[in-house]
């Protein structure tokens, strides 16, 4: 079964991150890379694509694969990995994809009649002398390709940068012509590295990788990772290859920047990187990005919130939650049976703890999400390996309020309680005995929860660790 309206937006046992989200139609089509569960590497599956209503995001169908590994002809065995994608319509009417393999210096494009049809291969970029983009000298290696098209004109972005690598610029622009393949126009640097973002404005979130590009209103967004890699920022401009400037970090996927609910320094999830888009569906503006799960960077999963593109241009950083599908201020019921793999928010119960490496992916301490099974098998995801003091976040419930049933779903082997919080710091307003168990078993308490908008918020006590399958509120 899949949960409506939670993030992942996708099946729990679906692995589609980099999404470039695009309305074609009274559609939204949520194009990205493929990863597989418990992967040895990025981007391993075929291309798929998942679409949903306008008005409605949490009605997600499966429109099966769109471009296969195999279907480019540079790629005959499948060694090489699809990489994150995008997508336009052309002047054309038809749909153009544009990818690069993994170790390729170039960008290729395939092309298709439909949004989420079997796409074919086009082509590669190339300068007006046939050069490809990436072989002539002065290009940057292409990688993550983002692409708008205007009129008879596309223009594509694309960008890789160690934030100390001086010979990498940064994201660089081109324009094409109408078929789509052939530059008219650049490349242009558009946002600097790292190495050369001294005194631009950019300095601290400097390109990384990741670009996406839109148009709202007369201004140019362009979407970044930075050199931070688990946020995305964006800059802004008049001209599509010209004159961005910095603008600020619309999300990060370990709520870094967010405080309130904690410090604003404070990881309250796995970090890794980082990569998205922002689209408007159905009047409501959206930022589309990728979770990590498994405890490794290579099984990550499609998540959205919702944003606010104020009068001036700004977009006010948003927190990760478990209800993001929902719309601005959306909330899950105040009772009912919830997974926990909707978590949004998974720590250590100390404001000063220190990871064992930089994005928190790696620590053996910290809960998890994953699956049973392997890739493919249509299992419903859980929280695993929460030691003592690991905590995991909601957001957010609707409560009804006053004394209620909170129960939690378990196994393992644990000798404990688990408190039941709506600050991941904060008091406990209520504990829920845990014990031994090889299956699933639920443990229960009434715990006196405010009325209104709020996270919860589930710490571990005891020893030994547990698996945590769903929280269920009410009888």
């Amino acid at each position: 079964m899949h949960t409506r309206g939670v993030n992942p937006y996708m099946p729990s046992w679906e692995y589609v991150p980099d999404a470039e989200p695009h309305v074609f139609g009274d559609r939204v089509y949520a194009y990205g890379s493929h990863d597989l569960f418990r992967g040895h590497a990025y981007c391993l599956g075929d291309y798929v694509c998942y679409s949903a209503p306008v008005d409605d995001l949490t009605d997600w169908r499966y429109e099966g694969v769109i471009f296969g590994r195999t279907d480019d002809p540079d790629n005959p065995d499948g060694a090489a990995c699809l990489y994150a994608p995008d997508v336009t319509q052309g002047p054309d009417g038809r749909y153009y994809l544009y990818y690069v393999l993994n170790e390729a210096d170039y960008v290729s494009v395939a092309v298709c009649d439909e949004p989420a049809g079997r796409y074919t291969y086009l082509g590669n970029v190339r300068h007006a002398d046939g050069t490809l983009l990436g072989r002539r000298e002065g290009d940057m290696p292409q990688f993550d390709p983002a692409v708008l098209t205007e009129g008879e004109t596309t223009y594509l972005y694309t960008g890789f940068s160690w934030p100390t690598d001086p010979s990498r610029l940064g994201a660089t622009g081109v324009a094409l012509g109408p078929d789509m393949l052939t530059i008219t126009d650049g490349p242009h640097a558009v946002v600097p590295s790292g190495a050369h973002a001294a005194g631009t404005g950019f300095e601290g979130h400097a390109f990384f990788e990741a670009p996406s590009i839109r148009k709202v209103g007369d201004l140019y967004y362009l979407v970044y990772s930075t050199e931070h890699m688990n946020e995305l920022a964006y800059a802004t401009s008049t001209d599509p290859l010209h004159g961005f400037t910095y603008r600020g970090v619309i999300v990060s996927n370990a709520d870094v920047g967010i405080d309130g609910y904690k410090p604003a320094g404070v990881k309250t999830g796995p970090g890794g990187n980082n990569h998205g888009g922002i689209e408007n569906v159905g009047g409501q503006w959206c930022v589309f990005y990728h979770r990590h799960t498994a405890g490794h960077q290579y099984s990550r999963q499609g998540v959205l919130e919702p944003i606010e593109i104020r009068a001036d241009g700004t977009i006010p950083q948003v927190e990760m939650t478990s209800c993001g599908p929902l719309g601005a201020g959306g909330a899950l019921p105040g009772t009912g049976r919830f997974p926990a793999y909707i978590a949004c928010n998974l720590f250590i119960d100390d404001p000063d703890f220190v990871p064992e490496d930089r994005t928190h992916l790696f620590d053996h301490r910290l809960p998890n999400i994953t699956q049973d099974g392997r890739d493919g098998d249509e299992l419903r995801g859980y929280v695993e390996r929460v030691f003592d003091g690991g905590g995991v976040g909601f957001k957010y419930f609707d409560l009804v309020g006053g004394p209620t049933a909170v129960t939690v779903t378990t196994r393992g082997y644990p000798s404990g309680h688990v408190e039941v919080r709506t600050e991941p710091f904060g008091p406990a307003l209520g504990q829920i005995p845990v014990g031994h168990s090889n299956e699933w078993k639920q443990w229960s308490a009434v715990i006196d929860l405010p009325a209104g908008r709020h996270a919860l918020y589930l710490v571990y006590r005891g020893t030994a660790m547990l698996s945590l399958h769903s929280i269920t509120l009410g009888a």
